[in-house]
């Protein structure tokens, strides 16, 4: 506290009994007495010992906490669920039903372990996403109420001043562009950017695709610096379909399914790299949605990473050390959806990057439910170009062809699948299999699973072995650390950096990297498509495991 070092926020509040508030660590405000101060995980926790947010410093808005991911818990799995708005959708008993525990026994879990129970930590999440619409947004505070998830109007009011002590209309005042907080760190998304705004038009995300009448919103994520935007949207890119997605090293769009239907999404990399940002242009069928929005785009690009700790830890090691210091804030993409991303990791087992975006493509375009609004006739002659570029193999594939259609469901799949997928039949069969499980709710992939039961249900189906099990843990758990040593690609980036290159002796020298294997990991596979004299990054680069 005394430091006020912004790379504690988010990580753990501060509060101030003497006061009654609570704070970010870098608060400019004067350092208390510690007689006088106690630590909380979450804000939740300090508004159940009857503290409010510091209006100097906005201790919510900072990015989130890496904790979530770096433990495995059922504390830990209950705030990636609340976070993604599992508890507005099914309530508490949804919860505890989704983590296989009574009410009573999670609710005595989370109260010891963060100092607050579901309900309060459920409420502390909506009023984040409030004063996050509030300070970011023009939305109507009528539509900001129902759209933070809470029940009424009255309930919303109550909620903000309890923790803010301000209306809503005061908290949006004061913080308007033209009266930015003076004590925000540069990590704040009000003093970070300018002031996001409510969008009517139709063309939210300039894909050329639509979601009927839904409504747009534009939104500034914060990062925690340093921050590697660049090797997340080349990954991304890499892997882009034509028709549900577009790419560039700095912009990403796709269409998407959310809890109350299609959407479309468009991210765009901002802010200086000591204050990074990403804007957020989304278009939803419900403002409903917005939480399950948000909280899936800071997972997919990695937005609450302790980078600093990482980078510090991977340096460490000699082999490491250059590509370290020559990419800094390295990140592991995640997921928005992760049945999809179960079905992009069987197609690409064992084949490269470039053919597996052939396959993926063909089936998106086969068996995609068109996106509500899109005008799919006019982009047509756009897309057979782009599958052109698929076939060739080109890097640009997917960066321009208009957003018509989602990705398949695993109902769809299930059904027709056969009828699109080429290969040996053993990989058809379990691609199949998968999507049948997947239909009948035989198999459930949830953002809420611990790495050792979503690892053991993918095994336990035929065609499924410890690579993809791995690779869709790191991607849907944001795991930090898997290291997949059967990958062919992350061993030939191991031997390049002097390092084993055989599965066995780079487990165990990697056993150093613990717990940041997964960083480690993007390290060897972008080794791996360095060359002398090229710019290809291992983004571009088969991850499949060796044949």
């Amino acid at each position: 506290m005394s430091s006020r070092d912004s790379r504690f926020d988010g990580q753990f509040i501060t509060g101030v009994h003497s006061t009654g508030i609570y704070c970010r660590p870098s608060c400019p405000a004067a350092t208390p007495k510690p007689s006088n101060v106690s630590f909380y995980l979450t804000s939740a926790a300090a508004h159940e010992a009857g503290l409010r947010a510091c209006k100097r410093c906005l201790p919510d808005a900072v990015p989130g906490s890496p904790e979530w991911d770096i433990r495995d818990d059922l504390a830990a799995r209950a705030m990636r669920l609340i976070g993604d708005g599992l508890v507005e959708r099914e309530g508490v008993p949804g919860l505890a039903r989704r983590l296989g525990y009574s009410e009573r026994h999670l609710t005595r879990v989370l109260v010891s372990e963060l100092g607050a129970g579901p309900l309060a930590l459920a409420r502390a999440h909506r009023a984040q996403t409030a004063r996050m619409l509030l300070v970011g947004t023009d939305v109507p505070i009528t539509d900001v109420a129902f759209a933070a998830g809470f029940g009424s109007v009255r309930q919303f009011n109550d909620t903000i001043a309890a923790v803010y002590e301000r209306t809503p209309t005061e908290l949006r005042r004061a913080y308007s562009p033209a009266k930015p907080p003076g004590c925000e760190s540069a990590l704040s998304a009000p003093s970070a950017s300018p002031k996001g705004q409510i969008v009517r038009s139709r063309e939210v995300v300039d894909g050329g695709g639509g979601t009927g009448g839904g409504t747009g919103i534009s939104l500034q994520l914060v990062a925690r610096a340093p921050f590697d935007g660049v090797g997340v949207l080349r990954f991304l890119a890499a892997r882009a379909l034509a028709g549900v997605e577009q790419a560039t090293d700095a912009r990403y769009a796709r269409t998407l399914r959310l809890p109350a239907g299609p959407a479309t999404v468009e991210l765009t990399l901002t802010g200086p790299p000591s204050a990074p940002g990403v804007t957020c242009r989304a278009r939803l069928t419900s403002l409903a949605d917005l939480a399950p929005l948000v909280s899936r785009v800071r997972r997919l690009l990695d937005l609450d990473a302790d980078s600093q700790a990482i980078d510090r830890a991977l340096s460490g090691d000699p082999h490491l050390a250059a590509g370290v210091a020559a990419t800094p804030g390295m990140r592991v993409p995640g997921s928005l959806d992760p049945e999809e991303t179960l079905f992009r990791a069987l197609i690409g087992q064992q084949v490269s990057v470039a053919a597996a975006r052939t396959v993926l493509t063909r089936l998106a375009e086969a068996l995609g439910e068109p996106l509500p609004g899109a005008d799919s006739a006019d982009s047509a002659a756009d897309s057979a170009a782009d599958r052109d570029a698929h076939t060739a193999g080109s890097a640009q594939a997917g960066h321009s062809a208009p957003l018509t259609r989602l990705f398949p469901t695993a109902e769809r799949i299930a059904a027709e699948g056969r009828t699109v997928l080429r290969g040996p039949a053993s990989r058809v069969d379990a691609i199949i299999r998968v999507a049948e499980a997947l239909r009948t709710g035989d198999l459930v992939l949830s953002f809420g699973q611990s790495r050792e039961d979503l690892e053991s249900r993918l095994m336990a189906l035929a065609g499924i072995g410890p690579w993809t099990a791995g690779y869709v843990a790191l991607r849907v758990l944001g795991t930090p650390d898997i290291l997949l040593t059967s990958d062919l690609a992350l061993r030939q980036g191991a031997g390049r950096l002097g390092l084993p290159a055989d599965a066995r002796h780079l487990a165990r020298h990697g056993a150093a990297w613990a717990p940041w294997r997964s960083y480690a990991g993007m390290h060897l596979w972008r080794a791996a498509g360095a060359t002398t004299g090229a710019t290809t990054s291992a983004a571009n680069r088969d991850l499949s495991p060796a044949s």
